[in-house]
């Protein structure tokens, strides 16, 4: 039997038509851009710092490692904001590209981290990158799924003439709910419930991921963003939930509702028609060793076809799907068909076709 005949979660009626599926007519993406965290800190440093709760609990160590499949993941300098994190990718997609920032029409902010409420971490972006007045700004969040959802209302702009380029960044830090959840978990007060409740935020990672996208027929060597599906189950927007202080998660119970989703959204969105059996490469969102199996599993997905990020960057959130295809750029060729496949907790799932 597949792991996914075993989920039993409710799950709302899905519906293909509207906005379940979005095609896209001229949307290519002109560069793809990825900047890493430069202070490596290991799993086994965080197993250090809660053998003594691990001993108190008697619960075993190395479970980051052995289960999620986590060696390491990175943090961002003291000081480094995560505007200014998005603002070096951003930086860097526009010099791949060779676009003047005048010719930005568009800048889209996806980061889950912030620094503060108001105002959005587009404006600062926008400013540091020094694009035009006539560049519209703003914040695009949606959890892990921000970056694909800030893609296809581009690809949309882009669609309609409105735009001639857009410029979407991401740049997120984990530094700061890792140091306060190792604090909390190595205290005397700390349960068991404490343990497994925050485990996922010690798995989360730190980086800046940006794209450039225009239009096909304009560029040429650019990649077309073909379109995709998504869908939504927010039955389930409380098993994940978090600050930049605490990220309270039911690991298991968002997993399994995720894959649950995933495999109805999958079944459901004429995938053999479209070939996405049969892609060059499949870049998942990256979470844990055991999400990235079972997604393939649930997906009928071939493992050597899914690139893996997670084991050194960890989760980096809604910049984990262009991390890791920025990573693939060097090996991938033109005609290649690659599927991006992000879930985000609340619970939204997606998929974006890119025919490189």
């Amino acid at each position: 039997m597949a792991v996914w005949e075993n989920l039993s979660f409710p799950l709302r009626k899905i519906e293909m038509h509207g906005n379940a599926t979005h095609t896209h007519t001229d949307t290519a993406i002109i560069s793809i851009a990825a900047v890493h965290a430069p202070e490596v800190v290991t799993s086994a440093e965080f197993d250090e710092r809660l053998a003594g709760t691990y001993e108190r609990l008697g619960t075993q160590s190395g479970l980051l490692e052995s289960l999620a499949g986590i060696k390491e993941r990175r943090w961002w300098p003291e000081g480094v904001t995560f505007a200014e994190a998005a603002a070096r990718a951003g930086q860097k997609a526009l010099d791949e590209a060779g676009i003047d920032p005048s010719q930005i029409g568009l800048l889209i902010d996806t980061s889950v981290c912030r620094d503060h409420l108001e105002p959005s971490a587009a404006v600062a972006v926008h400013n540091m990158l020094d694009l035009p007045s006539s560049c519209l700004n703003f914040d695009l969040a949606n959890a892990c799924l921000g970056f694909m959802n800030g893609m296809q209302l581009a690809g949309t702009m882009i669609d309609s003439g409105q735009i001639e380029y857009a410029l979407i960044v991401d740049g997120e830090g984990s530094r700061q709910p890792q140091t306060k959840t190792l604090e909390r978990l190595a205290s005397d007060e700390a349960t068991l419930s404490d343990l497994f409740a925050e485990f996922a935020t010690l798995t989360l990672g730190s980086g800046a991921a940006a794209m450039v996208l225009g239009r096909h027929s304009e560029n040429p060597g650019s990649h077309r963003v073909v379109g995709g599906i998504s869908q939504a189950d927010t039955t389930h927007h409380k098993i994940c939930t978090g600050t930049l202080d605490q990220m309270r998660t039911d690991t298991k119970a968002l997993l399994d509702a995720g894959l649950l989703l995933a495999k109805k959204a999958w079944a459901d969105g004429e995938v053999e028609q479209k070939g996405w059996l049969e892609m060059d490469r499949y870049i998942i969102h990256q979470v844990s060793q055991v999400h990235t199996s079972m997604m393939c599993d649930v997906l009928g997905i071939d493992p050597a076809k899914a690139p893996l990020t997670f084991p050194t960057l960890g989760n980096v959130g809604p910049a984990s799907v262009p991390i890791t295809l920025a990573a693939e750029v060097g090996s991938l060729e033109s005609g290649d068909r690659v599927l991006l496949l992000g879930i985000g907790s609340g619970i939204n799932a997606m998929a974006t076709e890119i025919l490189w």
